[in-house]
């Protein structure tokens, strides 16, 4: 891995293609509820950042597939974290939906 691979984002566009693949995969979107409702990934399920460590669940099995992400890749980037703490085996932080450039649902 070289310096410049460290700063390197996460290709949303690739990431949802891949959890469409994924069988049972969830695709969260840790935006606030307001965010979430401006626009989102279709298919997604929004648990916004600040209640992933109040113990809301992201999936019921802890090794079910999560692709996360939300506007910028940060908060996605903190919430992979926090749910692997949290137990959950199979965490992908797939970027922020300002890249994304297909379809959203309001």
């Amino acid at each position: 891995m070289g310096l410049f691979d460290f700063f390197r984002q996460p290709d949303i566009n690739e990431g949802v293609k891949e959890f469409k693949t994924v069988p049972g995969a969830v695709l969260l979107d840790v935006r606030t509820a307001q965010e979430y409702r401006e626009g989102h990934i279709p298919g997604s399920v929004n648990v916004p950042l600040q209640s992933i460590d109040k113990g809301v669940s992201a999936a019921a099995n802890k090794d079910t597939a999560l692709f996360v992400y939300c506007y910028s890749g940060s908060r996605s980037r903190q919430a992979v974290s926090m749910l692997q703490r949290m137990g959950y085996a199979n965490v992908t932080n797939i970027g922020g939906i300002s890249a994304y450039s297909g379809k959203v649902e309001r």
